[in-house]
């Protein structure tokens, strides 16, 4: 194929062009903005500009597609930042069931995205995440190669200590999820003690909707202790289990409240004990679930029901390609 030619392999009907591409391009706007909601958008708005666009002229619809998704979440990008300023207690990116392949960009990790400026983030998810060059990084973000580079590069030194040292085992982090359950519902003190780090911290998102901490609590015996005022709670006002299974790339479990609503609770764990806690009660961040009902539940063993099937979440997550250089 000569240089400047239409590939002649991509479908000339819009849709057929567009459609295997969108997998990829809600990975992307997701990543850059935390929001399932806003990924949705952004993709969408994306596939109204590729109707509006003259598709005879654009050689390869990949490049062009991410080109413009990104450049759509980094103007949402302000508004997102803004809008989190006045955010009521921790704010935590929306919640995805993932697949059997261990997620690429964890829970931590996309806290860690938070710090960074719009650009910085960019370059990082493009280059490290996406294995996008840096010479098609460089157009999509207007700027040269070398400051391409040098954005991915002051990020990546910025979220270094949100990235594991350690790959937690699918299995056992599953089993210690079950555990925490099943100790945080009966109120066994001692279970839940051993299974805590001694600096564990504790974040819970409820937006200003529903009831949660609205600064993160700190510390082995202050969380312990909030999570025995919990259960003594739950005693009265049982939860169900609804699945277990990788939340954002981290272990957990997804539960139905007594009022009705979801709940997801994400476990970070290192040497084999929990040392983060994160909990989604707001509704605004937990509605894309319950768009995605369960393919089956069966009762399980702590009298709730568990998920059987693909998962809640309705973003796909197929495995990355290894970044280039």
């Amino acid at each position: 194929m000569e240089a400047g030619e239409r590939d002649p392999t991509v479908p000339d009907d819009a849709e057929a062009a567009f459609g295997p591409l969108r997998p990829m391009l809600l990975r992307i706007a997701y990543r850059m903005l935390g929001s399932v909601a806003d990924a949705e958008d952004a993709v969408q708005e994306c596939f109204l500009r590729w109707l509006a666009t003259d598709r005879a002229a654009v050689r390869a619809p990949g490049p062009f597609l991410r080109r413009t998704v990104t450049r759509l979440c980094l103007d949402q990008l302000k508004s997102a930042r803004r809008r989190r300023e006045t955010y009521i207690g921790p704010w935590l990116p929306d919640p995805v069931l993932d697949p059997e392949e261990p997620e690429d960009v964890t829970l931590p990790l996309m806290l860690a995205l938070e710090r960074l400026s719009p650009l910085e983030r960019a370059a990082f998810l493009l280059h490290d995440v996406f294995g996008q060059a840096y010479g098609e990084i460089a157009e999509t973000l207007g700027r040269e190669e070398a400051a391409c580079r040098q954005l991915a590069a002051r990020a990546r030194a910025h979220v270094r200590q949100a990235r594991p040292r350690y790959a937690v085992d699918r299995e056992q982090g599953l089993a210690l999820a079950q555990a925490f359950f099943a100790a945080s519902r009966s109120g066994d003190t001692a279970a839940l003690g051993a299974l805590l780090a001694s600096d564990v911290t504790l974040h819970a998102d409820g937006g200003g909707r529903r009831p949660a901490a609205v600064v993160p609590v700190t510390g082995h015996r202050r969380v312990l202790q909030l999570l025995r005022s919990l259960a003594a709670l739950l005693a009265r006002r049982p939860s169900t289990l609804l699945e277990t299974g990788m939340i954002n790339g981290l272990p957990g479990f997804v539960t139905r409240e007594s009022d009705g609503e979801l709940q997801t609770t994400a476990l970070e764990i290192e040497d084999g004990r929990i040392a983060a806690i994160y909990v989604m009660r707001n509704p605004d961040k937990l509605r894309h679930l319950d768009r995605h009902p369960p393919l089956a539940a069966v009762p399980d063993a702590q009298g709730g029901t568990r998920v059987r099937g693909r998962g809640c979440g309705g973003l796909p997550f197929e495995k990355l390609p290894p970044a280039m250089d």
